[in-house]
């Protein structure tokens, strides 16, 4: 992990014991602690690249492009990313690309050692980086639940923002002084042996044997499989939109602060550093914070908080337009605190919520939306504050802000975010019995269940298939209808397909969780179940 990691500050819906009781446990403290020194020494690399090309006179463009260089292939590869780390082993995935990633810092330190360094070329390097950390993020917030207790997610999560908020806030300062003295491929090298922490502590993990899979999902349908997982899942689809309702207004503080602080403010680099500090240090006191708070408090009360902190953060947009210097500082403070209360809770309730085996094709989603409404958001705040000037586009994203607290109130999030159990239980019906022996790629297979229902149950049956078939559809179903028989009072069937049996069965066998398993006990409730049927798809010969 490295290279700019995003910022996925979580705390949660639920929260259990201290902000530090992650800590306890040793794996999750070692990675920490080398995830910390490599979000340290991707930052550090930024400043350091910044400076190599102001010093060899590039361009202010060119200088920004930095930035740009190490996020956009977060916005390219993040689905693929989460699909990876969901097809392989987590711990071997990332263990590979800190490697590739390490290799890659030492090929630009040596670079930059024996002058042959220039812009394309640190441009490139930068870009490669971004994009082995964009490769391995979903694979580092899936593996969350393998190393703490689940009632300790929200404050693990919470302590991983602290990683990169106090990265962010340390780490341009040490650069500066460390350039200054040694010049930038010592920076570099850092960045380099920064990641070999991350490498050693992976390696000391001792993961538990894992089974091998018996069918191999191929790459596009996994994709697509968490694609129709999102599509039918009520949670992820409000976390995904209440993401991007805030990353869109609120990017305009991050993306216009140094032109508040040098235009507005009259601040230069110093003064613009303190700002940029006053939001990491309230960043870090927000994940502390948070787990206290939402230990305390009911989920009504949680979601009124949430409200609370948009508006928070809509004043602190405003205040580095209107304000003098002595207010703006400690209400950006502040403003760091809301900025990690809104992500702690959108991004522990994604990882509580997605199912273990698309967990890392959620939270891939999530990064997506989050770090692509932050883009989106700082271009258009960059054109509008062409147009209008910095001060009234501040103003209008804090509005924006308003109106986005407001909203929660009529797009909550759901009551069940985070409560519902994720532990795969196998189907309960028996093992079909079939008449030949498929193989997996075999299908399209279109099952048909029967049931039978009395006529004083009928609607307590039509309203339990509702969320059946959702949980048909994110654990595998391309197409399903319930039908009614026209011959035979109280007769329905259940029609799906899916796409191959080695899909069906591990809708089965691997993909069937605890929630999915109550929605069916519910529909067992209100009916009799009959016949199951399972017919494939004949392919006829040529002519």
């Amino acid at each position: 992990m490295n290279a700019q990691s995003v910022d996925t500050t979580a705390a949660g819906a639920t929260a259990g014991g201290s902000a530090w009781a992650p800590l306890r446990h040793p794996m999750f403290r070692a990675l920490w602690l080398a995830q910390t020194g490599s979000n340290l020494g991707g930052w550090m690399q930024t400043v350091a690249a910044q400076w190599f090309l102001i010093q060899a006179g590039s361009g202010s463009a060119i200088v920004a492009w930095v930035q740009a260089a190490s996020l956009l292939p977060v916005l390219f590869l993040s689905l693929f990313a989460g699909v990876l780390a969901d097809r392989f082993d987590r711990r071997g995935w990332l263990l590979a690309m800190n490697i590739v990633s390490a290799a890659l810092a030492v090929v630009l330190t040596v670079l930059s050692g024996i002058g042959v360094l220039g812009a394309p070329s640190l441009l490139l390097m930068t870009f490669l980086l971004g994009s082995s950390a964009a490769l391995s993020a979903p694979a580092w917030q899936a593996i969350q639940p393998d190393l703490v207790p689940r009632q300790e997610i929200p404050a693990a999560a919470a302590l991983g923002g602290i990683t990169v908020n106090a990265a962010r806030a340390v780490g341009p300062a040490i650069a500066g002084i460390l350039v200054a003295w040694t010049g930038p491929t010592f920076v570099f090298a850092l960045n380099a042996v920064s990641f070999l922490g991350v490498v050693i502590a992976l390696v000391r993990w001792p993961r538990p044997e894992r089974t091998a899979p018996t069918w191999t999902e191929p790459f596009g349908d996994s994709l697509v499989a968490g694609l129709r997982y999102l599509a039918s899942g009520p949670i992820v689809r409000r976390l995904l939109l209440r993401s991007l309702l805030f990353a869109l207004p609120a990017s305009a503080l991050w993306s216009l602060l140094p032109s508040a602080a040098g235009g507005l403010l009259g601040l230069g680099a110093t003064g613009y550093g303190l700002l940029l500090g006053m939001l990491g240090v309230g960043s870090i006191l927000g994940a502390v914070l948070m787990p206290f708070l939402t230990r305390h408090l009911s989920s009504s009360a949680a979601l009124g908080i949430s409200a609370a902190v948009f508006a928070v953060f809509a004043v602190g947009t405003v205040s580095v337009a209107w304000w003098p210097l002595p207010v703006v500082v400690p209400v950006l403070l502040i403003t760091g605190i809301a900025w990690t209360a809104t992500l702690t809770t959108l991004n522990a309730a994604m990882q509580l919520s997605a199912a273990p085996w698309v967990r890392a094709r959620a939270i891939s989603a999530y990064l997506l939306v989050l770090l692509g409404g932050q883009g989106l958001g700082a271009f258009l705040w960059g054109a509008v504050s062409a147009m209008a000037g910095v001060a009234v586009t501040l103003a209008v994203a804090a509005g924006l802000l308003l109106l986005v607290a407001a909203s929660v109130l009529v797009l909550p999030l759901r009551p069940e975010t985070g409560r519902l159990d994720r532990s795969i239980e196998p189907y309960c019906a028996p093992e079909p019995r079939l008449v030949f022996d498929p193989e997996p790629d075999d299908g399209p297979v279109t099952v048909t269940i029967a049931y039978r229902v009395a006529p004083e149950r009928e609607q307590a049956f039509l309203a339990a298939m509702r969320p059946l078939r959702d949980s048909r559809r994110r654990t595998g179903a391309a197409g399903w209808m319930l039908e009614r028989a026209g011959e035979e009072a109280g007769s329905f069937q259940e029609v799906f397909r899916v796409r191959s049996w080695g899909e069906y069965t591990a809708s089965r066998n691997a993909r069937w969780t605890g929630s999915d398993a109550a929605v069916l006990d519910r529909v067992l409730e209100t009916a009799e179940v009959g016949a199951e049927s399972h017919a494939f798809a004949v392919r006829l010969p040529r002519r």
